[in-house]
């Protein structure tokens, strides 16, 4: 893994830089009239579903969360890293904002539209098109849509057709595409210019760079986490070969967070004859 990046080296692709200009509202308010092409009036950023630690959920969220003045709700994500389950990400976001709009009282026959934008930096369908919109669309009839809210769309700071793209959104991306230096040069776009002094102000501020500290530590933990619990399973799966496992031991295992411990376990489980013995074992190192 890679050295973690300071906060004066992040450009707007990096998550967390991301999350912290478009999570200015005006900020958010121009990207979404860019890529929509409509006018958004009065953006909220939901902060408390953005840019932070879930504990209940053990999770960090690295997306901006908004809504509008007519209601319509917004995910947008920055997607650096090309994956396998990238569209099915897409789908598990429509559900997560129609639960929560219905979770806050609206019936389903009044689900307001929907859209999740991901921010890809590579071309995810490779048809070099700066912007992929999808909707429900009838098979048999190809110009029939399901007119049920959900839109999903795919930028890509690869595109090639610049010809048959708005000049800012071809802008905008190509900003995203560039490395530090590249990020700092001049650019003609209005909007370039205003998150570019957006992303100054973020390296300057003291408190965000507290903040970038902090998620740095989450983000760890949650990695930390991770791998103790894998580990944990190992133990389990192991000793599951030899019957059934009492629940204290079981919870014991799982309750591990200590890395050295559980290799050594996972030593001990490869090597011991029962889960007696490897229980027995466990109580004579406390």
């Amino acid at each position: 893994m890679g050295k973690k990046k300071a906060l004066k080296d992040l450009t707007i692709k990096d998550n967390f830089m991301f999350g912290a200009v478009m999570s200015q509202e005006e900020n958010c308010r121009e990207f979404l009239e860019m890529v929509l092409g409509f006018r958004v009036e009065r953006v909220h950023v939901i902060r408390e579903k953005s840019l932070i630690y879930h504990p209940e959920n053990r999770g960090v969220r690295l997306d901006v969360y908004a809504k509008d003045k007519e209601n319509k709700h917004y995910n947008v994500e920055m997607q650096l890293v090309r994956k396998p389950e990238l569209e099915k990400r897409v789908r598990y976001y429509h559900g997560q904002i129609d639960m929560e709009m219905l979770l806050s009282g609206q019936d389903y026959t009044e689900l307001s539209d929907a859209y999740v934008i991901f921010i890809c930096d590579f071309d995810p369908f490779g048809l070099g098109r700066y912007c992929y919109t999808f909707r429900p669309r009838c098979v048999e009839e190809g110009e029939l849509y399901l007119n049920d809210g959900s839109i999903s769309i795919f930028l890509n700071t690869h595109g090639k057709n610049a010809e048959e793209t708005p000049n800012a959104l071809v802008e905008f991306l190509r900003y995203v595409k560039a490395d530090l230096a590249e990020s700092m040069e001049a650019y003609e776009d209005e909007f370039v210019k205003r998150l570019q002094d957006s992303v100054q102000r973020v390296k300057e501020n003291r408190r965000m760079e507290e903040k970038y500290m902090t998620l740095g530590e989450l983000l760890k933990d949650e990695r930390d986490e991770g791998k103790a619990e894998g580990k944990a399973e190992a133990v389990l799966e192991l000793l599951e070969d030899y019957g059934s496992i009492p629940e204290t031991v079981r919870e014991r295992i799982m309750s591990e967070t200590n890395q050295d411990i559980l290799r050594k376990w996972i030593r001990m489980a490869a090597r011991v004859s029962s889960v007696k013995q490897f229980a027995e074992e466990m109580d004579t190192e406390r």
